[in-house]
């Protein structure tokens, strides 16, 4: 290994621990992990993109950057990993296939190539000609609620997300390309920091054939499973049923989803090998957030810190993190920062001073951590958005209009909202976090109560921040993805 190696970060949006680490789902990773290190309790700060993503290049909670959904912008208060290993002397690229990992986010900083693969698609008038009149998305929108659960509706739903990822998608396969194509091409002598988001599995779910069948049941069929409702919010609002079978279907199109995704990580690897890059490579493969699938009475990944959405998959190879057992220290995406910073020999001593994580480099000196916490800083969508969509919201669904910190040991976890809600859970005996055990454990909820106020005293927050516009082609896209605005 190079003095100063490579850094690939690999994230896999949107993508649960439980199908990430199932080798029939994700055999590249697996075999990954079994060369390197994989982490068995990881968790992201935050429960969707734009947050996580920022505290993952930041190394600082949501609270302290800011970025979350009553401020859809990363300032410049602290910097990006990108700034970091460039002013160490590295090459930085970023490839991004969601519009929150984007400039217009504020996460351009510290890269020299910052590729926003939807782009390249507009380009083309492909996906402008679908998505760019925001009007016409609310029509289809408002006219999928009304004849939710029609078969026919179903079947022209399921043609539609046919047509869409024919026309407009298949990002994966074109950032693995462009990358295998920047690597071929490039000439500095010096090491790389390389930042690739890939958005499979987000919904929708539209997976290739090939990876989806091999995960149904033998009794259903691909078409049939393509022809199940994907409407997060009305499933939310309760307008549309889904049976157990319609949600065992969209599971398998999710894990088709991992499957695809797995495919270009095995594309990625052998353009790192073809270019001669790949013994000289720390490459770390995680997600942003995992995914309900009606767990919880939840699809998307949206208000709520369950562990469906903030454990995530973390596995890192190259270097001195090949060759080793599990790690099962509780680790934080934040922690990525330190890591990978002491992986390349970078100093950055003033940036380390404002981290909220710590070094799991193996030569690290730093303790295992006792807890690790994540932030809910808004719901997204607000209310307000969800009612433009759907029309009235039930009281129900008005009760995730909150806030929410979870701190969490390896036993237990607690999650406290700003409606004066407190839930505690015994993780270890109740992983599916199904029972609330505040009043049976006090004690618990007590300790990690005080341990989560002591934690918010070392948070320097970001307070206040000035509205943010989007323009309405990336609030166009943004709906798409099912992020109402």
């Amino acid at each position: 290994m190079a003095v100063q190696p490579n850094v690939v970060v690999v994230v896999a949006d949107t993508t649960r621990v439980d199908d990430a680490y199932d080798s029939q789902v994700a055999p590249t990773l697996a075999k990954l992990a079994s060369s390197g290190t994989r982490a068995t309790r990881a968790f992201s700060a935050a429960p969707w993109t734009l947050p996580s993503h920022a505290s993952l290049l930041t190394g600082v909670p949501s609270s302290a950057h800011g970025a979350h959904a009553d401020h859809e912008l990363l300032d410049d208060r602290h910097p990006l990993l990108s700034e970091l290993f460039r002013d160490a002397g590295y090459e930085t690229v970023c490839v991004s296939n969601n519009t929150w990992l984007s400039a217009e986010s504020g996460f351009d900083r510290g890269f020299d190539e910052f590729r926003q693969m939807w782009q390249l698609v507009q380009s083309e008038n492909a996906l402008s000609e679908l998505v760019d009149v925001t009007e016409e998305n609310r029509t289809r929108l408002v006219a999928r609620k009304l004849f939710a659960g029609n078969p026919l509706v179903n079947a022209a739903n399921a043609l539609y997300r046919r047509f869409v990822r024919d026309r407009a998608d298949d990002g994966a396969r074109r950032s693995t390309a462009w990358i295998a194509d920047w690597l071929d091409d490039r000439s500095r002598e010096d090491p790389f920091f390389l930042l690739v988001n890939y958005l499979e599995p987000h919904l929708d779910y539209e997976p290739p054939r090939r990876t989806t069948e091999p995960h149904l049941p033998d009794d259903a069929t691909y078409e049939e499973a393509m022809a199940v409702p994907q409407e997060p919010w009305d499933y939310l609002a309760g307008t549309l049923d889904l049976s157990d079978r319609d949600l065992r279907l969209l599971r398998d199109l999710y894990r088709g989803e991992i499957t695809y995704f797995d495919e270009q990580l095995a594309a990625l690897k052998a353009a790192l090998v073809a270019a001669g890059e790949w013994e000289d490579t720390i490459l770390v493969v995680t997600a942003d957030h995992g995914e309900n699938v009606g767990d919880h009475g939840l699809m998307d990944h949206q208000y709520c810190l369950y562990d469906t959405l903030v454990h995530v998959p973390l596995v890192v190879t190259g270097g001195a993190f090949t060759g080793r057992s599990d790690l099962d220290d509780l680790v934080s995406l934040m922690d990525l920062p330190p890591t990978l910073l002491d992986a390349a020999g970078i100093d950055a001593p003033g940036a380390r001073e404002r981290f909220h994580g710590s070094s799991f480099h193996p030569d690290a000196e730093a303790s295992a951590r006792e807890f690790v916490v994540s932030e809910y800083m808004a719901p997204q969508p607000s209310m307000e958005a969800l009612e433009r969509h759907i029309g009235d919201v039930p009281d129900h669904v008005r009760r995730y209009d909150r806030s929410l910190r979870a701190i969490r040991t390896e036993e237990h976890k607690l999650v406290r909202g700003s409606d004066g809600s407190e839930r505690c859970y015994d993780v270890d005996a109740d992983p599916g976090e199904t029972t609330d055990v505040s009043e049976a454990r006090p004690e618990v909820v007590a300790e990690l109560g005080d341990a989560l106020d002591d934690w918010l005293e070392t948070v320097d927050t970001a307070g206040d921040r000035e509205s943010v516009t989007i323009g309405d082609e990336r609030k166009a896209r943004l709906e798409q993805l099912g992020y109402l605005q």
